[in-house]
Protein backbone atom coordinates (compact mmCIF):
# COMPACT_ATOMS: atom_id res chain seq x y z
CA UNK A 1 0.00 0.00 0.00
CA UNK A 2 1.19 3.16 -0.63
CA UNK A 3 1.89 5.54 2.45
CA UNK A 4 -0.23 8.60 1.74
CA UNK A 5 1.73 10.22 5.13
CA UNK A 6 5.07 10.16 2.83
CA UNK A 7 2.97 11.78 0.04
CA UNK A 8 2.10 14.76 2.60
CA UNK A 9 5.46 15.11 3.77
CA UNK A 10 6.59 15.40 0.48
CA UNK A 11 3.81 17.55 -0.56
CA UNK A 12 5.04 20.13 1.76
CA UNK A 13 8.59 20.77 0.00
CA UNK A 14 6.28 21.42 -3.26
CA UNK A 15 6.15 24.94 -4.14
CA UNK A 16 4.80 24.82 -7.52
CA UNK A 17 0.91 25.14 -7.03
CA UNK A 18 -0.24 23.37 -9.65
CA UNK A 19 1.75 20.63 -8.92
CA UNK A 20 0.61 20.73 -5.26
CA UNK A 21 -2.84 20.80 -6.68
CA UNK A 22 -2.91 18.37 -8.80
CA UNK A 23 -0.82 15.56 -5.86
CA UNK A 24 -3.90 16.56 -3.82
CA UNK A 25 -6.46 15.25 -6.13
CA UNK A 26 -4.84 12.24 -7.14
CA UNK A 27 -4.09 11.31 -3.35
CA UNK A 28 -7.74 10.50 -3.29
CA UNK A 29 -8.54 9.05 -6.47
CA UNK A 30 -5.17 7.69 -7.74
CA UNK A 31 -2.43 7.47 -5.46
CA UNK A 32 0.07 5.45 -7.56
CA UNK A 33 0.14 8.67 -9.99
CA UNK A 34 0.26 11.26 -6.69
CA UNK A 35 2.96 8.97 -4.71
CA UNK A 36 5.14 9.47 -8.47
CA UNK A 37 4.60 13.27 -8.69
CA UNK A 38 5.58 13.79 -5.49
CA UNK A 39 9.32 12.37 -5.88
CA UNK A 40 11.60 14.98 -6.34
CA UNK A 41 11.70 16.49 -9.82
CA UNK A 42 14.94 14.95 -10.69
CA UNK A 43 13.81 11.40 -10.06
CA UNK A 44 10.57 12.11 -12.50
CA UNK A 45 10.34 9.75 -15.58
CA UNK A 46 11.75 11.65 -18.92
CA UNK A 47 10.79 9.26 -21.94
CA UNK A 48 11.79 10.33 -25.16
CA UNK A 49 9.79 10.31 -28.48
CA UNK A 50 11.23 7.04 -29.50
CA UNK A 51 10.71 5.13 -26.35
CA UNK A 52 7.30 6.04 -26.11
CA UNK A 53 6.58 4.96 -29.83
CA UNK A 54 8.12 1.53 -28.77
CA UNK A 55 5.87 0.68 -26.56
CA UNK A 56 2.53 1.89 -27.66
CA UNK A 57 0.12 0.79 -29.80
CA UNK A 58 -1.88 2.73 -32.53
CA UNK A 59 -5.37 4.45 -30.31
CA UNK A 60 -3.24 3.52 -27.04
CA UNK A 61 -3.92 6.62 -23.79
CA UNK A 62 -1.03 6.74 -22.31
CA UNK A 63 0.01 8.31 -19.16
CA UNK A 64 3.79 9.83 -18.94
CA UNK A 65 4.06 11.12 -14.95
CA UNK A 66 6.67 13.64 -15.93
CA UNK A 67 8.60 14.69 -19.36
CA UNK A 68 8.56 14.30 -22.89
CA UNK A 69 11.59 14.45 -24.78
CA UNK A 70 12.12 14.86 -28.41
CA UNK A 71 14.67 12.39 -29.25
CA UNK A 72 13.33 9.64 -32.00
CA UNK A 73 9.73 9.86 -33.47
CA UNK A 74 6.56 8.78 -32.77
CA UNK A 75 4.47 7.60 -35.53
CA UNK A 76 1.10 6.15 -34.21
CA UNK A 77 -1.81 8.27 -33.27
CA UNK A 78 -1.93 8.18 -29.58
CA UNK A 79 -3.63 10.05 -26.86
CA UNK A 80 -0.77 11.02 -24.71
CA UNK A 81 -0.63 12.53 -21.13
CA UNK A 82 2.38 13.94 -19.31
CA UNK A 83 3.15 16.57 -17.01
CA UNK A 84 5.38 18.21 -19.27
CA UNK A 85 7.11 17.46 -22.98
CA UNK A 86 9.76 19.49 -24.38
CA UNK A 87 9.16 22.31 -27.43
CA UNK A 88 10.92 20.38 -29.84
CA UNK A 89 8.73 17.31 -29.01
CA UNK A 90 5.34 19.41 -29.11
CA UNK A 91 6.75 20.18 -32.63
CA UNK A 92 7.18 17.13 -33.93
CA UNK A 93 4.27 15.74 -32.17
CA UNK A 94 1.55 18.62 -32.98
CA UNK A 95 -0.52 17.09 -36.31
CA UNK A 96 -0.18 13.00 -34.85
CA UNK A 97 -0.76 13.20 -31.41
CA UNK A 98 -3.43 14.30 -28.53
CA UNK A 99 -1.40 15.61 -26.19
CA UNK A 100 -3.00 16.57 -22.63
CA UNK A 101 -1.08 17.84 -19.90
CA UNK A 102 -1.79 15.77 -16.68
CA UNK A 103 -3.54 18.82 -14.74
CA UNK A 104 -5.91 19.66 -18.19
CA UNK A 105 -6.92 15.29 -17.99
CA UNK A 106 -7.29 15.66 -14.23
CA UNK A 107 -10.52 17.97 -14.99
CA UNK A 108 -11.58 15.56 -17.40
CA UNK A 109 -10.79 12.64 -16.23
CA UNK A 110 -10.41 12.57 -11.92
CA UNK A 111 -9.19 8.86 -11.95
CA UNK A 112 -7.16 8.88 -14.42
CA UNK A 113 -9.07 5.75 -16.05
CA UNK A 114 -8.05 4.03 -19.07
CA UNK A 115 -4.44 5.53 -19.57
CA UNK A 116 -1.44 2.80 -19.44
CA UNK A 117 1.11 3.68 -17.50
CA UNK A 118 4.57 4.17 -18.84
CA UNK A 119 7.43 5.22 -16.96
Amino acid sequence: MISKTKIEKRLQQKTNPELVGAIIELKKTNPEIAKILAFPKKKWVALSLEQINKNTKEGDKVLVPGKVLSSGSLDKKIKLVAWNISEKAAEKIKSKVDFVTIQEEIKKNPKLNDLKLLM
